[in-house]
């Protein structure tokens, strides 16, 4: 959530980074309806000091005997105090419209962000690493995982419909290992604490990590119950201090959580239908940072690094993407992506992303209401949050499936991985 204060001081700023993220929001409803919660607060203050006067006269009548006048004072003041009830249930409404509206406001893009209206305009950081060459035509892991016999796709679709599959034998052998090796990797390696999540959590969560009201049509709930399916650990991570306030000296926090994530994938309809890449079900290594406003920057760094580590110990090419305005999303500030090269999509191969990492500010913070304190008795300030993925086991395999495959049809486990799955291959 954005400060309502900047907004209002600064309107034609907050009007060109809409532009700029080239996106819609309430912005002129959120205007209008913070003028008229002024206006009706000082109205307010304005009545209720004439109400307290009103009082002092009607004693000041009662002791000089004149009864008529005080009575009639006491009507005035009567309907004082129905008029300010009205305003106040008006000013109710109001900020309630006022908040509704808010929730709807994106963050706002980091000046060093790049424009430009989508995808398209992404500007490329750093590669590493060369794209392997094969004698022979490479497969997309669909064909890979079917021929192995590690992925039924059949199956999954029988069960549960389109976007859903079943890992078999080395197949979930190696889902396993990858999320297990990410985890350990971080812990013992970047310093972070693991988290084992609630994979539900009540609406205000959601809304705390900003992923309602906007979202609402991608994501699992249980109608009976308030009770949000979460599609990134973000979600529980960004809410474990809600409403709380913390110490300077607790910062930075780091915490790693590895769970099950649902969507919908309604914005992506029509898209990737072939294989695991965008399903309904999957699981991801989520990183997350609590840092002091002044260290956020520095921890976007460092979270890439992470990424950018794990794809390099697995060998896989890869190249870092700075994300444009138009393509930034809602609640970042600034967004890097981590995109492996898969050489059997498409025929030809293509860079997929593997990591996204973000630096949102104090946007969930406020949000979720969080915040912290630099010394006893200091002012609490808002918190900045950052996200990872560190990393989406699922589209990792696909990325070791397509780059490891060989001629004879089976597919090399990377060195790291071997003592987690216990072999060096996959084959029939």
């Amino acid at each position: 959530m954005l400060d309502l204060n900047f907004i209002r001081q600064h309107p034609d700023q907050v009007r060109a980074a809409l532009v700029a993220l080239n996106t819609d929001a309430p912005l002129e409803d959120i205007l209008r309806l913070d003028q008229q919660r002024r206006e009706i607060l000082k109205e307010v203050e304005i009545l209720r000091q004439e109400r307290n006067a009103g009082s002092k006269i009607i004693g000041q009548f009662m002791r000089e005997g004149k009864k008529a006048e005080a009575e009639a004072q006491k009507q005035h003041m009567s309907d004082l105090g129905d008029k300010i009830q009205q305003l106040d249930e008006t000013l109710r409404q109001v900020e309630t419209d006022l908040h509704d509206k808010q929730l709807y406001m994106p963050n706002l893009p980091h000046e060093s962000v790049p424009v430009g209206p989508d995808e398209s305009h992404n500007v490329e950081v750093r590669r590493w690493g060369d794209p392997p060459k094969f004698d022979f035509q490479p497969l997309p892991h669909w064909d890979i995982g079917t021929n192995l016999d590690i992925i039924d796709f059949e199956r999954g679709t029988k069960m549960s419909g389109t976007r859903f599959y079943v890992f078999k034998g080395l197949g979930a052998t190696l889902h396993r290992a990858l999320y297990n090796w990410f985890l350990d990797t971080a812990i013992h390696e970047n310093g972070y604490t693991e988290i084992y999540p609630p994979f539900m959590v009540r609406q205000q969560a959601m809304v705390g990590a900003a992923h309602l009201p906007k979202f609402r049509d991608n994501m699992y709930y249980d109608t009976e119950e308030d009770y949000w399916f979460i599609g990134t650990a973000e979600v529980p991570l960004t809410n474990m201090f809600a409403d709380e306030i913390l110490e300077a000296d607790q910062l930075p926090m780091k915490y790693i959580a590895h769970t099950p994530c649902f969507r919908r994938e309604k914005m992506s309809a029509g898209r990737d239908v072939r294989g695991i890449k965008r399903v309904h079900q999957f699981e991801k290594v989520e990183m997350y940072h609590y840092t002091l406003p002044e260290d956020s920057y520095s921890h976007l760094t460092e979270i890439v690094g992470h990424a950018e580590k794990l794809c390099q110990r697995l060998g896989l090419a890869y190249r870092v993407i700075e994300i444009c305005t138009g393509d930034l999303g809602f609640a970042a500030a600034k967004k890097y992506d981590v995109e492996a090269w898969v050489p059997g999509e498409n025929g030809q191969g293509e860079w997929m992303e593997i990591s996204s990492c973000s630096n949102v500010l104090d946007f969930q913070a406020r949000r979720a209401n969080l915040r912290f304190r630099r010394e006893r008795g200091a002012k609490p300030e808002f918190i900045h949050t950052l996200n990872g993925s560190g990393l989406p086991p699922g589209r990792v395999m696909i990325a070791i499936l397509e780059n490891y495959q060989q001629a004879d049809g089976s597919v090399l486990i990377p060195e790291v991985l071997r003592p987690y799955v216990g072999k060096a291959e996959i084959k029939k």
